[in-house]
C-alpha cells in the first residue's frame, strides 16, 4: 500500500489532493462497513481487511473508522512499537499539512494535557506491576476455591454446608473475574503473550468461560463507553431503556416490549439473578462451540454460585456506568468520553477488593493497561486535569453507587412513560 494510486474497496480511486495526503472530510467519508480508514498520529490507515483479523477483533477497530484513533490505540497497546509492524502494510498516506492532528470537534487542548499526563505517569513507573500483589490475589482464590470442595469432600452436602460452600465459591469467582480482567487488559506481565496465556488459563480454566468472547465484548466497552450501537453492555435487548435519550425515542415511537416505568422494579429479578447464569452463559456456550474454545471448570461451574456471583457483577459494573450519560457518539476525545461514561466509588481496603479496584473506574478506562494496585496513585492527577478542564469527576459513597443503579433505571423509566402517553 502507497501513496495517491490506492483504490478503495469498490474500486474507485482514493480523493486525495495530493499523492497520499488526505483531509479530515476524505478520512470521514470513510466509515462504512466495507471501507473503513483511520488516523493514528497523522498517518492514515486503510483497516477495511485488516479489521477482521484484528485480535481484539473486528468490531472494536470498526468503532474508530473513519475518525482519529491516536488515544484508544495508545491506551489499549502496551507495547506501541511491536503493534506498529502490523500498521505499516496498512499505510495509505497522512494528513495534509493543514489539517488539525484531531478531528475537527474534539478539544485540542484537552488531548495534549492528557498525553502530557500519560507520558508523567509512565515516567512515574505507573505502568510497573508489583509481582507480589497479583501472587497473593490468585492465592486467596485458589485457597477459598479448594477449601470450598474440600467442605463438601469431608463434610458432605447439608443445606447449611451447601450454602457456605456456594457462598465461598462464589467469592472465588468473583475474585477470579477481577483477576482475569487485569490479564486481559495485558496489566500484569510486561509480555504481552504472557498475559494472554494468563489470561486464558484464569478465565477458561478457573471462570469456565471464553477469553476470546470476553476480548471481543470488553475492549468494545472500554473503547466507546455508554454509546449507542457501539458499547455491547448498554444494549439491553429491549429489556431496560437506559439513559436519558433511548427512552424518550422508545416513547415518541411508541415502543413498550417491557412496562419501562416499572424497569427499577423488574430489575432485580431480571438484571443481577440471570446475567450471569443465562445471558453471559448462553454467549460464552456459543463462542465456546463455534471456536472450540472449551473450559475446564465449565461444567462443573454451573451452581448456585453463579447466581451469587452474577449479583456481585452487576452492582459492581453498573453502579459506575448507568447512572452516567448514555447517548449516540458525540466523537468527544478521549478524556471528555470517558469521565461522562464513569464516576469512582469512595477508597477503601473493602470497597478495593470488592470491586476489584473497579471503585477507580474513572482511572482504569483511561489507563486500562495500568496495574490497578497504581490507580490511586494516578488519581489525583487526574482529579487535577478534570478540574483544569471543567470536566466533572464524581466520587461516590458505596451506597450511593448502588441506589444509583436503580434510581437512574427509574428516572429512565418516567421519562419514556412521558413520552409515551404525552408525545
Amino acid at each position: 500500500m502507497g501513496g495517491g494510486s490506492q483504490q478503495t474497496e469498490t474500486g474507485e480511486p482514493c480523493s486525495g489532493r495530493a499523492e497520499g495526503v488526505y483531509t479530515w472530510e476524505e478520512v470521514k467519508s470513510h466509515c462504512s462497513r466495507n471501507d473503513q480508514w483511520l488516523v493514528i498520529n497523522r498517518k492514515v490507515y486503510n483497516i477495511t481487511q485488516w479489521a477482521k483479523r484484528h485480535p481484539g477483533g473486528s468490531r472494536v477497530i470498526s468503532h474508530y473508522a473513519g475518525e482519529d484513533a491516536t488515544e484508544a490505540f495508545i491506551a489499549f497497546h502496551p507495547d506501541l512499537k511491536f503493534v506498529q509492524k502490523f500498521l505499516k502494510p496498512l499505510l495509505i498516506g497522512e494528513l495534509a499539512a493543514t489539517e488539525p492532528n484531531q478531528d475537527p470537534n474534539k478539544n485540542a487542548a484537552i488531548i495534549r494535557d492528557f498525553s502530557n499526563l500519560r507520558e508523567q505517569v509512565e515516567k512515574d513507573g505507573l505502568f510497573r506491576t508489583q509481582p507480589l500483589f497479583f501472587c497473593l490475589h490468585l492465592g486467596h482464590i485458589v485457597l477459598l476455591d479448594a477449601l470450598a470442595w474440600l467442605m463438601v469432600w469431608f463434610y458432605g452436602t447439608s443445606w447449611t454446608l451447601t450454602l457456605l460452600c456456594a457462598t465461598m465459591l462464589a467469592i472465588a469467582q468473583s475474585q477470579a473475574g477481577w483477576l482475569q480482567h487485569d490479564f486481559g487488559h495485558l496489566s500484569v506481565f510486561r509480555n504481552s503473550r504472557w498475559n494472554h496465556l494468563a489470561h486464558k488459563f484464569i478465565i477458561g480454566h478457573l471462570k469456565g468461560a471464553s477469553a476470546c468472547w470476553w476480548n471481543h465484548r470488553h475492549f468494545q466497552h472500554h473503547a466507546k463507553p455508554n454509546i449507542f450501537r457501539k458499547d455491547p453492555d448498554v444494549n439491553m435487548l429491549n429489556v431496560f431503556v437506559v439513559g436519558a435519550v433511548q427512552p424518550v425515542e422508545y416513547g415518541i415511537k411508541k415502543i413498550k416490549h417491557m412496562p419501562y416505568n416499572r424497569q427499577h422494579q423488574y430489575f432485580y429479578l431480571l438484571g443481577p439473578p440471570l446475567l450471569i447464569p443465562v445471558y453471559f452463559l448462553y454467549q460464552i456456550m456459543q463462542t465456546m462451540f463455534s471456536r472450540r474454545e472449551w473450559g475446564f471448570h465449565f461444567f462443573i461451574c454451573y451452581k448456585g454460585q453463579m447466581f451469587l456471583e452474577s449479583h456481585w457483577f452487576v452492582w459492581v459494573t453498573q453502579m459506575s456506568h448507568l447512572p452516567m450519560d448514555i447517548d449516540y457518539e458525540k466523537h468527544q476525545d478521549w478524556l471528555s468520553m470517558q469521565l461522562q461514561a464513569t464516576c469512582n466509588i469512595e477508597q477503601s481496603f473493602f470497597n478495593d477488593w470488592f470491586s476489584g479496584h473497579l471503585n477507580f473506574q474513572i482511572e482504569h478506562h483511561l489507563f486500562p493497561t495500568m496495574p490497578r494496585h497504581n490507580y490511586h496513585r494516578v488519581a489525583p492527577q487526574v482529579h487535577e486535569l478534570c478540574k483544569k478542564h471543567g470536566i466533572p469527576y464524581e466520587v461516590k459513597t458505596l451506597w450511593r453507587g448502588l441506589t444509583d443503579v436503580v434510581s437512574s433505571l427509574r428516572t429512565s423509566g418516567e421519562l419514556w412513560l412521558d413520552a409515551y402517553l404525552h408525545k
